[in-house]
């Protein structure tokens, strides 16, 4: 189960650098454009925010990997500590931005602290 669980922790940590490398570099792009859903126009009003966000998404990913790389009890303490910090985001981000970051994020962070805990 600890394979499993760790696998689930990387899953998510190159998910959330994706998002980061989305929202910080891609975001005035076509492929960005798609990602958000934004015309071009309010891409470029939103894209010092994205760039934040997508910040924000790179230290939940580097958090992430410290857990998988860390001895225990850090590194098990880093992964609950950060996929709850991702569930919360995904929650908080449905409630108030887009309903599917609640299937895009949360669920999936949920799934794998899930793991971890079983695992742990």
């Amino acid at each position: 189960m600890d394979l499993t669980a760790d696998i689930l922790v990387a899953l998510i940590a190159l998910l959330h650098f994706y998002i980061l490398v989305m929202e910080m570099f891609l975001w005035q792009k076509e492929t960005g454009r798609n990602f958000s859903g934004f015309d071009a126009e309010m891409a470029r009003l939103t894209a010092p925010m994205a760039a934040n966000q997508g910040l924000y998404n790179g230290f939940l990913a580097a958090g992430l990997v410290w857990g998988l790389v860390a001895d225990d009890p850090t590194g098990f303490r880093a992964k609950i500590f950060f996929l709850g910090c991702v569930v919360i985001a995904g929650i908080y981000g449905a409630a108030t931005a887009n309903r599917r970051i609640l299937f895009a994020q949360a669920l999936p962070g949920a799934l794998a602290l899930s793991a971890v805990l079983v695992a742990g």
